[in-house]
């Protein structure tokens, strides 16, 4: 519940601020959400900042190559 008006607080400030744009809007969503994934994950006391902030850049790079690998078209030899 309390999450829940968190969010909604931050949207009505949007739209008081006259975010009108909806890349903005999604893009300040997906900010708000992320800040409160990582508060969530602070609490929780799993790792420091500092190690969070190290993994997550990890998992950033490991993203990038998987999609380059995806994107990647692989060239298969001919049987002779």
């Amino acid at each position: 519940m309390k999450n829940s008006k968190f969010v909604i607080d931050k949207l009505a400030k949007l739209f008081e601020q006259g975010l009108i744009s909806s890349k903005d809007i999604a893009a300040e969503i997906m900010a708000i959400l992320k800040s409160k994934r990582d508060e969530i994950v602070f609490k929780m006391k799993l790792t420091s900042k500092d190690e969070f902030e190290v993994l997550s850049k990890r998992v950033e790079n490991l993203e990038k190559k998987i999609n380059q690998l995806k994107t990647k078209k692989t060239k298969r030899a001919k049987k002779s």
